[in-house]
Order: C-alpha cells, then sequence, then structure tokens
C-alpha cells in the first residue's frame, strides 16, 4: 500500500506530461522562438490541437514564410488548412514568386490551390516555361497529298487566369486544329515541306491562348512527313463503288430482259394455243359450208391449189420459222 501512491503518483506525471507534450509541442514553440516567429503556447498551439490542426502544418510553412520575408498570419493559414488546402505548397509558391518578381498574393494563391491546381507547379512552369509535344498531326492539302506534323509549343502559366483557365488539352486541340486548317489551304503538299515555318506562324497569330491558364510564348515545327495519296485512295475507292453501281444496274436490266422474255415466251404460246383452237374448227367450218352450199368443190381445190403453192414459196425462200402458226390442213 506505501508502493502504491509513489507508483499512483508517477503514472500521473507521466500522463500529465505526455498530455502536455501533445496539447503544447514545445520543441516546436522553441523552434519558432529561435527563428523569430511570435507563437502563443495556449492560443496558437493549444488552440491548432483544439481545433484538429496538426500545428507542424501551421508553424513550419510559416517560419519558412518569416525566414523569406513574407508576412502571412497564423489565422489565414490555418483557416486555409480547414479549407482543405495544401498551406506548405501555397507558401513555397508565394516565397518561389517572390524571389521571381512574379505578384501573387496569398488570396490567389490559395484560391488556385482550393480550385485543384498545383499551385507550386504554376509557378514554376510561369518562372520555367514549358515546353509540349504534340502527337503527329495529319492533315490533306488542296492536292490530296497528306502531310503529318508534329509541333512543340513553349507555353508559360498565367497566374492571372490559373483560376476558371482551360489547360493543357485545350492548348493542344486548339493548335491541331490550326495545323490541319493551315495545311489544308497549301495548294500542294510541296509548300508545306519548303516553308513549315508557316504553320507555326499561321497558328501562332490566331491567339490560341485566349481563355487558358497558358500564355504560348512560341509553336515550333519538330517534323514533317509525308503521308498516304488520300486523293489517289478517294478517287479508287469512287470508282470502286461506281463500278459496283454499275453492275447492279446492268443486273437489274438482265433481270428485266429475262422477265419480259419470259413474258413474251407465254403470250406465244398463249397465241399458239388460240390458233391451234381456231384450226380445230377449220375442218368443221368447211364441212358446214359444203352441207349449207356456201362451198363449192372447186372452190376447195383452188383453196388447196393456192395453200400448197404458199407452202412452196416459203419452202423454197426459208421464210418459216419456228413460231409461225401452222396452216389449215385439209379434209
Amino acid at each position: 500500500m506505501p508502493l502504491l501512491v509513489p507508483i499512483l503518483i508517477l503514472f500521473g506525471i507521466i500522463i500529465f506530461i505526455s498530455l502536455f507534450t501533445y496539447f503544447i509541442p514545445i520543441g516546436l514553440w522553441i523552434t519558432a522562438y529561435f527563428s523569430g516567429v511570435k507563437v502563443s503556447i495556449f492560443r496558437d498551439l493549444m488552440g491548432m490541437r483544439l481545433r484538429k490542426v496538426p500545428p507542424q502544418a501551421i508553424v513550419r510553412p510559416k517560419i519558412s514564410a518569416t525566414k523569406a520575408g513574407l508576412e502571412v498570419s497564423l489565422d489565414r493559414m490555418e483557416a486555409h488548412y480547414l479549407a482543405g488546402g495544401n498551406v506548405e505548397a501555397v507558401i513555397l509558391a508565394l516565397i518561389s514568386a517572390d524571389k521571381a518578381n512574379i505578384p501573387l498574393t496569398f488570396e490567389r494563391a490559395t484560391a488556385i490551390d482550393l480550385a485543384g491546381r498545383d499551385v507550386l507547379e504554376a509557378v514554376k512552369v510561369s518562372v520555367n516555361p514549358k515546353v509540349i509535344t504534340t502527337t503527329p498531326i495529319a492533315a490533306v492539302a488542296k492536292d490530296g497529298i497528306q502531310v503529318k506534323a508534329i509541333c512543340r509549343v513553349t507555353v508559360r502559366a498565367n497566374i492571372e487566369r490559373l483560376v476558371g483557365g482551360a489547360g493543357e488539352e485545350t492548348i493542344l486541340a486548339r493548335v491541331g486544329e490550326g495545323i490541319v486548317t493551315t495545311i489544308g489551304s497549301s495548294a500542294t503538299y510541296k509548300e508545306v515541306l519548303e516553308n513549315p515555318d508557316r504553320i507555326s506562324k499561321t497558328v501562332l497569330g490566331k491567339g490560341l491562348d485566349s481563355g487558358t491558364a497558358f500564355e504560348i510564348l512560341s509553336i515550333d515545327i519538330a517534323d514533317v512527313d509525308v503521308g498516304d495519296n488520300i486523293g489517289a485512295k478517294l478517287q479508287i475507292d469512287q470508282a470502286a463503288a461506281d463500278l459496283k453501281i454499275a453492275q447492279a444496274r446492268a443486273e437489274e436490266r438482265r433481270a428485266m430482259a429475262a422477265a419480259r422474255e419470259q413474258e413474251m415466251k407465254a403470250l406465244v404460246q398463249e397465241m399458239n394455243a388460240r390458233v391451234k383452237e381456231a384450226e380445230s374448227e377449220v375442218p368443221r367450218a368447211i364441212a358446214e359450208a359444203f352441207r349449207n352450199g356456201n362451198l363449192g368443190i372447186m372452190d376447195y381445190y383452188r383453196m388447196r391449189n393456192m395453200q400448197a403453192d404458199t407452202d412452196m414459196r416459203s419452202s423454197i425462200s426459208g421464210a418459216g420459222d419456228e413460231g409461225k402458226p401452222p396452216q389449215p390442213q385439209a379434209l
């Protein structure tokens, strides 16, 4: 029992020291003090712990800003942290911008950071321009020859337009559109090969960086190659399509001719059937004429002679046809 009290007291002292050092980081306060940064132990450090803000995430960037000659209050930095921003990146961006004589305020830097852009990278690109290389862009000149061009676009970040400005994808899309327009307006592909700088001058004069977060400094043609003869391919495809259309129309005409031929054959067969039917009535008509006295025996023989004479003339002249209706037969 006598030993239990000292142990409990020692345990309580350890807990008190642990909680004290957690809520009040003495080492961080000493570092800030000797760095010339005024930080209150209770109001600032302990208040940050109670507001669930890591003191290191605020005090260390504050020390960097103070050493760089920048005056940023702890409250504004803490407010940016609570808003979900990256305090360290904002402070480093402000220091870089200050050393490069780029006008950048804490409010604009935090707005850029909260907009989802890397504010430190933006300042770096503003100081050191970035080169963007396009993929091979193909276009067709007026003579039908394809030309492929690769461009290198040198851009610098525009701090004023980083919030709400378009990104690199828009720059690349606009440059590609300008290349296609320039090559497409050339009379021949030789003009493009002879003057590749015409592409860069034309594209650069279009103001492609309008509304973007970048400023285009230069557009350089890295490579120009001749592609396929698109005009010839289109003509070949058109000729093949025309040939298929002509074949389809010829097949349609053949089908219509075959249908008409079948129609005529059916008509001839019908006529032959009618002729045969009529011929079968001739002997009856002649017999009826004999009975009624309308046809004499001499008339009948004269008719037979005329028929025989006609058959002989037809056989001599070779004028007989297969489709010729058969002549009436004598009784």
